[in-house]
């Protein structure tokens, strides 16, 4: 839980302060993608070889491993002086997020010892998502008064440093260590066919979105196209290449299960209203009413919006920790998936008031909140043993792939809307609509594939 609470001080200690490192660093608002991008890519290509790490030589190993390498980049983000050592450190700080799959993890293996492995891991997980969106809100809100208070942007960067170091010792005292797979090796092979195929999608989405963004000109269209293609076509390489392994990086004949593709299906959809919506609900929220659309609130009541938003994640966690109890797990996961999609939808016609807006946000963050727990959780309950790690990790891998792709993808719409008003910088509200009815599809298309999976699936031990 305290694990959970310091990655979510990471990801929204510094989103306050992006302005002030602008500043500090010399650089231009544009440049600030770039710090998105490089910690992604990293992201990507590490997830899943330390989580296939935690299955083969302890999952706490791996964590704590983890904690002192994101440590050691907070510290160094702390003090970097200049666009490039801070791109570089805030790229190796990703190493964050095989924290969650890790977690998971480590709490199933322990259930099962016990014989309940996945209603412990069903409920743990809610709670996990509560700490990880309260240290959000902690963090959001810490940031810009710390910084109001000291006024030197070295010294505020230090706290999240702290919080990193602190808990990497946590985990070292009193996290207990899970028992490994014996016989299991890497296969290495494998996953530098993997990790080439994710550099190659994830460096096209990164172009797509920022086409959107800089107004690239044409010929960064056919850098997407080939990166796409290129990277597809690896990663079928990949899949041809681990059905011939006995021992594969990812075993994709699990993934073939009927009790395992849906979830990492819903993790690719749900990532997309998920991670890639909130730029878009931020732009909205700040338009000026006068163009016909959006809500033209000041910076303050924008983060009061997103504030709204995440307790909301938090009432959905603690809401699926609480039902996983009562109700099947499979119910719960299309219940979640179909609040997601009925929330975006209300946006359709319903966006014009605050309140109406707020409303909207409500509903998908239950669902949204309630699958952020599930979806690992169940990954972990359908993987054989010895690959909980593993199989956790994908979830988190699909889902921050989905989220790229949407938010690369919105980009571009709403920047190809521009100045189709009165306005030479704001979207058009034809742009809005599309993202939120892409993003009311992803949910409901969710809950349709979660029907696939079998009826007796996640169930209690």
């Amino acid at each position: 839980m305290l694990v959970e609470v310091v990655s979510g001080i990471l990801q929204g200690y510094y989103v306050p302060l992006f302005s002030d490192i602008v500043v500090h660093l010399g650089v231009h608002d544009s440049d600030v993608n770039w710090f998105e991008a490089g910690q992604l890519l990293l992201s990507a290509l590490v997830l899943p070889v330390l989580a296939k790490l935690g299955d083969m030589y302890g999952h706490k190993r791996i964590l704590l491993a983890a904690a002192v390498l994101t440590a050691g980049a907070s510290w160094w983000l702390a003090f970097a002086d200049s666009f490039w050592t801070f791109l570089a450190a805030w790229s190796l700080q990703g190493f964050y997020v095989v924290w969650l799959p890790l977690e998971i993890a480590l709490i199933f293996e322990r259930g099962r010892r016990q014989n309940r492995g996945v209603s412990l891991t069903r409920r743990a997980a809610g709670l996990l998502v509560v700490g990880l969106e309260a240290g959000a809100i902690a963090g959001a809100l810490a940031a810009g008064r710390l910084y109001a208070a000291t006024g030197d942007l070295t010294l505020t960067l230090m706290v999240p440093a702290i919080a990193v170091t602190v808990i990497a010792i946590v985990i070292w005292l009193f996290v207990p260590e899970s028992t490994p797979e014996p016989g299991r090796r890497l296969d290495s092979a494998g996953f530098v066919i993997l990790a080439w195929g994710l550099l190659l999608v994830t460096g096209a989405l990164a172009w797509l979105r920022m086409i959107g963004e800089l107004d690239l000109g044409p010929s960064a269209w056919w850098w997407v196209l080939v990166l796409l293609v290129a990277g597809i076509a690896v990663l079928v390489w990949f899949v041809r290449f681990e059905l011939r392994r006995d021992d594969p990086a990812v075993d994709i004949r699990v993934l073939r299960r009927p009790e395992m593709w849906p979830v990492q299906a819903t993790a690719f959809l749900i990532g997309i209203s998920l991670l890639g919506a909130q730029g878009p609900l931020s732009t909205y929220a700040g338009t000026d009413p006068s163009l016909g659309y959006g809500l033209g609130l000041d910076a303050t009541a924008r983060s009061n919006v997103i504030g709204v938003y995440l307790v909301s994640l938090i009432v959905g966690a603690l809401l699926f920790a609480v039902t996983s109890r009562r109700a099947r797990p499979r119910v719960v996961l299309i219940g979640a998936a179909l609040l997601v999609g009925v929330g975006y939808a209300l946006f359709l016609p319903f966006h014009r008031e605050l309140w109406q807006v707020l409303a909207n946000l409500s509903i998908a963050g239950l669902g949204c909140g309630a699958l952020v727990g599930a979806l690992p959780a169940a990954a972990a309950a359908a993987a054989p043993v010895g690959q909980t790690g593993v199989a956790s990790a994908l979830t988190n891998t699909t889902k921050t792939i989905g989220g790229t792709f949407s938010s690369a993808v919105f980009g571009v719409v709403l920047a190809a809307g521009a100045g189709a008003v009165a306005s030479s910088t704001a979207a058009s509200l034809g742009g809005y609509l599309t993202v939120w009815a892409v993003c009311a599809a992803g949910g409901f298309v969710a809950a349709a594939l979660l029907m696939f999976v079998p009826r007796v699936a996640f169930a209690s031990d």
